[in-house]
């Protein structure tokens, strides 16, 4: 069996490394497809090093660009790799514009589709990621949801009969950077940070970035935090400051290259808290016991705000939301235990 991945943004390459070992263990051939969506080498490359993935087959080397734009050019650009290698299934990741161009390509062609982390939805169609993921998800054969919620979703949108719940695989790799992450964190030896008094902090999203005023009351917000606050520094984020003249290195805030994997893990772990906007984010400084305030009006991980756990506040509300108490209740395990590779794995073996 010959699967295709079709990755482009530095989540789906971290997404992409269980997956590859899952498929690789039962002696699938298993071959990958860079869009280029994520071009940084601190964004990319650096993550096929740290998880041991195979060089991509192909890098379609595609860039920045506006989301119709840069959609279409990987759309161009990706059908002939696919009619080229004959995949028995192509595997999309997210919700991401290179998930929506593969969706459309492989919706054009005789391959099978199957989409992990399906059934997430934010309920904002302001966000592009939330029509990504409804039309990936009903151009998808198969379905492989992470989570109940996500399960109920599908089936609300009449796609019950080709989804499974497999669990999440960003699970599997939290779990084992959990077991080569030290007490003594490296990532906080490299940003000197102090017996772990600091908050991490990650802003990307266009909603948050792309205007003027709202971007300058995040990092004011950032800025007058009581501890020092770090943010790893995201291309739209510094391009952004850099257009509307906004300094991320003022006050509290230190910007700082980007993160490997596993510094981040141990970044998160030693936080006292975590400001994002990003979906993984949420979703990993859950499993990993970290408070986390979320600058969004809703999130598609909804089983993050169990108790308080994450919460989801406009800017404004940043700095009385990371006063709150540390929450105390039982997280639990709602997006599995760890084994959704393994099972997405059997699934594509047995469909």
């Amino acid at each position: 069996m010959r699967v295709l991945s079709v990755v482009g943004a530095r989540p789906q390459f971290v997404k992409l490394s269980p997956v590859h070992r899952a498929l690789s263990g039962q002696g699938v051939e298993h071959l990958v497809i860079h869009t280029g969506q994520h071009y940084d080498s601190k964004l990319s490359d650096i993550f096929f090093e740290e998880f041991n993935i195979p060089a991509p087959t192909a890098n379609l080397a595609i860039g920045s660009h506006s989301h119709a734009v840069q959609t279409a050019k990987i759309i161009e650009s990706l059908e002939p790799h696919i009619v080229f290698q004959k995949p028995d299934w192509v595997l999309c990741y997210g919700d991401t514009n290179s998930t929506l161009a593969c969706a459309v390509v492989c919706s054009k062609l005789p391959f099978k589709m199957a989409h992990i982390e399906a059934g997430l939805r934010s309920k904002n169609t302001f966000m592009p990621e939330e029509h990504n993921r409804i039309l990936t998800d009903h151009c998808s054969d198969l379905l492989l949801a992470p989570t109940d919620n996500a399960m109920q979703h599908l089936q609300n949108e009449g796609l019950s009969k080709r989804s499974h719940l497999v669990g999440d695989v960003m699970i599997d790799v939290l779990n084992a950077a959990k077991k080569s992450v030290s007490d003594d964190v490296q990532s906080a030896k490299e940003i000197n940070v102090p017996k772990g008094r600091f908050y991490l902090a990650t802003i990307h999203r266009q909603e948050n970035t792309d205007i003027p005023d709202r971007l300058t009351e995040i990092i004011d917000a950032l800025s007058g935090l009581p501890l020092p606050t770090y943010i790893p520094s995201h291309p739209r984020l510094i391009k952004k400051c850099k257009e509307f003249n906004i300094d991320l290195n003022k006050g509290s805030l230190c910007s700082i290259d980007p993160l490997s994997y596993s510094e981040l893990v141990s970044a998160v772990m030693k936080a006292e808290h975590i400001i994002t906007d990003s979906g993984g984010l949420q979703k990993e400084a859950f499993h990993l016991g970290t408070p986390c305030t979320t600058v969004r009006t809703e999130t598609e991980w909804v089983e993050t705000l169990t108790g308080q756990w994450n919460t989801l506040v406009e800017p404004k509300g940043i700095t009385d939301a990371i006063s709150r108490p540390r929450p105390s209740t039982e997280r639990g395990y709602p997006f599995g235990k760890g084994n959704a590779a393994d099972n997405i794995a059997k699934l594509l073996l047995k469909f």
